[in-house]
């Protein structure tokens, strides 16, 4: 791998793709030259990057000649296809579907939480879940001081989630009912302004959970390395732009302080407490948006386990940064020489 690499970006022009764009420039990552790829009703169209213009060109299966890293966000049915492309013409892929996600030869990686998984060699890397990689995070630096016996989460998940174009409904729809006018939702199934509704994946008729909940649960299980881990979760969506919400309870296999926990995660990486009881101060979304930390808080004794072994605490991180794009791009600076 190059000090400065040749960089490609698959979807380019998606919600996670221009946020690929962002990570990358904020980050300053050292690059020789970026390559913008979508599909060829997006060839042509100019993207902004570090002051200049990029072109975005379409994506055939010659796209990868010579490229070192190849940022996908596609979806799964596009990387399918064009990661073991872009892998057999010599690239690292770093891939945000759930294409790889569960696949035992393919690293599901949180930086922050089990980098240690990556050899070094890996052609494909999969980068996970939004609510798993945000959760991860939170996680993690509890689990290595008190083991984690079982998890139940909430989440309130924004419209991000679910792309651009999720996300311009809910701006229609909101105005509209502003303006006390009908509105019909296309996007989602469901309306979305002034309203919430479960995540709308598809239930499973045996479980009765959805694919986003089985997911979370698989993707947790899998980051941690911990195949059995009890994890219940309900799935939610809320009338917010970006940045997801998750209520989380923690039982741990020892009584843990709350103060105890909180130092912890006020000293871990990639997190920032915002726990201020006096003045009812907490992670919030319009806080979190554009933030390239996880907001954690309400850090607080489970009052639900009378052995006082639970913790609860709220948690909220940008799902197109933290949740995608710049979780790809961490991924990406730990292949580079330095790391």
């Amino acid at each position: 791998m190059p000090a400065a690499p040749v960089i490609a970006i698959v979807g380019a022009t998606g919600a996670v793709g221009v946020e690929l764009l962002g990570s990358l420039a904020r980050r300053n990552f050292p690059l020789s030259q970026l390559r913008l790829l979508a599909s060829k009703r997006s060839a042509g169209r100019e993207m902004r990057f570090r002051g200049g213009t990029l072109i975005v060109e379409e994506l055939t299966e010659n796209s990868f000649d010579g490229v070192d890293i190849a940022l996908f966000s596609a979806g799964a049915t596009i990387s399918r296809r064009f990661a073991p492309i872009a892998a057999a013409a010599g690239a690292r892929v770093v891939d945000n579907s759930s294409a790889f996600r569960m696949d035992p030869a393919v690293p599901l990686v949180v930086p922050e939480v089990n980098a240690d998984t990556m050899q070094g060699d890996e052609a494909i890397i999969a980068n996970p879940n939004c609510v798993a990689a945000i959760a991860g995070v939170a996680l993690a630096p509890l689990h290595r001081a008190f083991p984690i016996r079982r998890l139940q989460m909430a989440t309130y998940q924004a419209a991000s989630g679910a792309g651009a174009e999720a996300m311009q409904e809910l701006r229609d729809g909101t105005a509209a009912e502003l303006r006390g006018e009908a509105f019909e939702p296309k996007v989602m199934p469901h309306p979305y302004a002034f309203n919430i509704f479960s995540h709308n994946a598809d239930i499973d008729p045996q479980t009765g959970y959805n694919g986003e909940e089985s997911k979370v649960i698989a993707e947790l299980r899998r980051i941690f390395d911990l195949p059995q881990l009890p994890v219940g979760v309900t799935c939610i969506r809320v009338p917010i732009l970006r940045a997801h919400g998750m209520a989380i309870s923690i039982e741990f296999d020892q009584v843990v302080d709350p103060q105890v926990a909180r130092d912890l995660l006020s000293d871990a990486p990639g997190l920032r407490l915002v726990d201020d009881w006096a003045g009812n101060h907490f992670p919030m979304p319009s806080e979190a948006t554009g933030q390239e930390d996880v907001l954690v808080g309400r850090i607080r004794t489970d009052l639900g386990d009378p052995s006082g072994r639970t913790l609860t605490l709220f948690v909220v991180g940008d799902q197109l940064l933290k949740g995608a794009a710049q979780n790809a791009v961490q991924i990406a600076e730990s292949l580079l020489p330095a790391h």
